[in-house]
């Protein structure tokens, strides 16, 4: 039995080929027996669950088909997909989980996140951040047409683009104090996030105690994948690369 960890796959009409590669990975990799976890930002844009885009049929096909199979799917809210609600999870059989989980993997307690709450020094975002999130602004975006509501995502990834050009990297990548004090508050040595797209395994230490953050990728030309097992984690692409990151590796 594996657990499968995923994020950032930003799916949509145009991104073709990180559609093929996550129904390939789907159906090939992921077993019955397996639990498939996604962190977030599946979808590039998620408008609500009375979204009748055709594209998004296939993904929630391919959802529905491994979760009657029997895969437990955990689905975790992105900064793109935060609308996923109750009609998605009935549809597709996953199961929502909060902005932080932990769950116990071979005895090991494993701290999950997307990972956009650990970048606070993006002070510009989390302000839009509080605001999307709030039940007023959901209320009322989810109160317009299907097409009003297409034309605001457009709208806001357009905008997001070229704020994100024209930020320092170091901002929009995790504040090292803000993952300490995250994990030490969950008492966990291990967390697992997306969102920066900048996959690696990170060594620190914890109240003296090492520890590890691991770091999905997006999928673009390859995917980005944690499979963790009895005999421990790697971090990998797929198809594979052949380069996987293990534990042993990361210290």
């Amino acid at each position: 039995m594996a657990h499968w960890f995923i994020s950032d796959l930003h799916l949509d009409a145009d991104r073709s080929q990180a559609r093929r590669l996550f129904l390939e990975f789907i159906r090939t990799e992921v077993g019955a027996r397996d639990e498939l976890f996604i962190l977030g930002d599946l979808f590039e844009a998620w408008i609500g669950d009375d979204d009748n885009d055709p594209g998004a049929r296939p993904i929630l096909e391919a959802l529905a088909a491994q979760s009657s199979r029997g895969t437990p799917i955990y689905f975790m809210h992105g900064n793109r997909d935060f609308l996923v609600g109750e009609q998605f999870c009935q549809a597709t059989g996953c199961r929502l989980l909060g902005d932080y989980a932990t769950i116990d993997v071979y005895g090991t307690p494993l701290l999950l996140t997307h990972g956009d709450l650990l970048c606070t020094d993006d002070t510009h975002y989390m302000n839009l951040r509080a605001t999307v999130r709030s039940a007023k602004w959901q209320r009322e975006f989810l109160a317009l047409s299907l097409a009003e509501r297409r034309q605001i995502a457009a709208d806001m990834r357009a905008q997001s683009r070229t704020e994100i050009a024209a930020k320092p990297n170091d901002i929009m990548d995790v504040n090292v104090a803000a993952v300490a004090a995250t994990m030490q508050r969950f008492g966990v040595r291990h967390l697992l996030h997306g969102h920066t797209h900048r996959p690696a395994v990170h060594s620190l230490s914890l109240d003296g105690h090492a520890a590890q953050r691991i770091v999905l990728g997006a999928w673009h030309e390859q995917g980005s994948m944690v499979r963790w097992d009895a005999r421990g984690f790697a971090l990998d692409t797929y198809p594979s690369s052949g380069a996987k990151i293990t534990p042993a590796q990361a210290y």
